[in-house]
């Protein structure tokens, strides 16, 4: 079955990032698959109204302004109008929302329930349970899953922890990982120095990401090692310092060019390669030293792997494709099942959303509103009747 998808973040291109990747390699892959995608997000500067992208990809940046960390002010009403005319207009038959962060995904998922739309929900992140953020975040994630017909983590880890967070049933959460274009990360060996070892690090520098650690390690290693001035140019080892991480995209690029990697063991992180192809180490600078001394020890062994068998290893093990055909799976389970609703609160959101949709429908009737034509010919949504 095809489906008209729309994904919906606060997260998306021209922003960088893991999420704004994964939207973006999903939705080309499902469109490649016969589907319609559309993607909603917010405006960026002078980036606002209906854009396309590659293969069609068409994104509505929609005149939303951001309040906190890039994501749009939570209203629950006024970003109705808009996303109802959307969704009608494009002839939506899910819509996919994207990040436990972004308030225009949870928005979205919410009113496309009121409209008897089904929802899909990935989560991308790990949260704990103590801190201010953390438990504010978790009680709103209740409410919002509490009507999203299926949701999708990254590795078993952020599954477990989504479960417990968000009071959701293990069985309303499929595990589907993370990707990579291994076409675009591939090993260049004659880049590299045949008489040092050079340890690299791509990495945002935010606190969750181990910039502290990375600080502390540097001159230490370089005590040790003293041709490691030269790091961050071309790499033999690639270094991860995160405190915490769903997934870590940034280590299955790394191997697939071909670098060792030495991790701090959190999150998913263990899930994501092989154990010969990771050292896996406490957070701490004294237990990242020693994997990275045990890496280094280990590139200069005839035994090594080579950078290409890791890059095949990964380019067997993470594709996009394979990503797209299980989320459609996803897709197939919630479009044939009736969605889930619990929790007195939510049944009252949801009446004043009905409420107002009703409304709308009365102030501007689905049939006043013109139907987008389809960048793929042919194209039939789930939704669509055939024409005799």
């Amino acid at each position: 079955m095809k489906y008209s998808i729309c994904m919906v973040s606060d997260f998306f291109y021209p922003n960088s990032g893991g999420v704004e990747a994964h939207v973006f390699q999903l939705s080309q892959c499902l469109l490649a698959m016969g589907h319609k995608v559309i993607v909603v997000t917010h405006s960026y500067g002078s980036r606002v109204g209906i854009r396309y992208m590659t293969s069609g990809l068409k994104v509505y940046y929609c005149p939303y302004k951001t309040f906190y960390k890039g994501c749009v002010l939570p209203t629950m009403l006024t970003t109705l109008p808009l996303l109802r005319n959307i969704f009608i207009r494009e002839q939506v038959d899910i819509v996919h929302g994207h990040s436990a962060f972004s308030t225009l995904a949870h928005e979205a998922m919410l009113h496309a329930g009121s409209m008897g739309i089904r929802t899909v929900f990935t989560d991308h992140s790990l949260f704990g349970f103590a801190d201010t953020s953390a438990i504010v975040t978790n009680n709103f994630l209740q409410v919002s899953l509490a009507q999203v017909d299926h949701c999708i983590c990254v590795s078993y880890t952020g599954k477990e922890n989504t479960v417990l967070r968000a009071n959701v049933t293990s069985h309303r959460v499929s595990v589907i990982p993370n990707a990579v274009d291994s076409a675009a990360f591939t090993p260049e060996p004659s880049r590299r120095s045949s008489d040092r070892i050079t340890v690299v690090m791509v990495s945002r520098l935010v606190y969750r990401k181990g910039a502290d650690l990375l600080a502390g390690l540097i001159p230490l290693a370089c005590r040790k090692h003293d041709k490691v001035r030269d790091v961050l140019v071309q790499g033999d080892i690639y270094i991860n310092c995160s405190l915490t991480e769903a997934f870590c995209i940034a280590i299955v690029e790394a191997a697939s060019c071909g670098l060792q990697v030495v991790s701090t063991r959190v999150g998913g992180v263990p899930e994501v390669l092989p154990p010969d192809q990771i050292w896996l180490t406490e957070p701490t600078v004294e237990s990242l030293l020693s994997g990275l001394d045990a890496a280094v020890a280990e590139a200069g062994r005839p035994s090594a792997l080579s950078a290409w068998d890791r890059h095949r290893r990964v380019a067997s093990m993470y594709r996009w494709q394979e990503v797209a055909a299980r989320t459609q799976d996803v897709y197939d389970i919630v479009y044939l099942s009736s969605g889930p609703l619990s929790g007195k609160f939510m049944i009252a959101v949801l009446f004043l959303l009905r409420l107002y949709s009703a409304f709308l429908e009365w102030f501007q009737p689905r049939e006043d509103i013109e139907l987008a034509a389809d960048w793929q010919r042919g194209f039939r949504s789930a939704n669509q009747p055939l024409q005799h």
